[in-house]
């Protein structure tokens, strides 16, 4: 069962949900069914010149492989045809254990062609952090980006139960606490240890 405005606001002003944001109206990014949260100023890039391929089982090809930039406020941040990006929300999110979050685009950037999650688009039960965006231009123009622009919007769901092992309880919640947009970090998964 996904969140109505008037759920939306009664977990936030409980407590339930914690949006931190250096804005103090957060209400207003609220709609019937979800909320808005905004573009930080922080982007990370890969760096395509430097290692031939971005292989798990070497984390240094995805790690060592992107460089950051800070934009300043009111200077926009291009995203190119074809670029894939990493970015962040300004706000940092705190999910309770009975409740899922779904990280969605918005329809008016959409139709300019920018997605904002290639398929990280669930925030599980138990995560605090901010969302790491993972930024794509599907058209063949360039498009500006403002740092505190609406940049994505979150329908919560309900669970049937609390989550037995919520996210910031499990031994391998690579991205509890993340304040930066995170690189991958797929080299730490079971699967891949040495």
């Amino acid at each position: 069962m996904i969140l109505s405005d008037r759920d939306i606001k009664k977990a936030l002003d409980s407590g339930r949900v914690k949006v931190e944001s250096p804005q103090k109206e957060l209400f207003r990014h609220i709609h019937a069914s979800s909320m808005d949260l905004r573009l930080g100023n922080i982007f990370k890039l890969y760096e395509h010149s430097k290692f031939a391929v971005l292989d798990p089982k070497n984390p240094e090809t995805v790690a060592g492989n992107m460089r950051t930039i800070t934009v300043p406020d009111g200077d926009p941040f291009i995203v190119q045809p074809g670029e894939f990006v990493l970015g962040v929300t300004m706000e940092t999110l705190t999910v309770p254990d009975d409740l899922v979050v779904r990280v969605e685009g918005r329809s008016s950037l959409g139709r300019l062609g920018i997605i904002i999650h290639s398929t990280a688009g669930f925030v599980d039960p138990g995560f605090s952090g901010t969302i790491t965006l993972e930024i794509s231009n599907l058209n063949r123009m360039p498009v500006a980006l403002y740092p505190g622009m609406r940049i994505c919007q979150l329908a919560f769901e309900m669970m049937t139960s609390p989550a037995e092992m919520p996210y910031n309880m499990k031994p391998f919640s690579k991205y509890q606490g993340q304040v930066l947009p995170e690189e991958s970090r797929l080299s730490k998964d079971p699967e891949f240890a040495s």
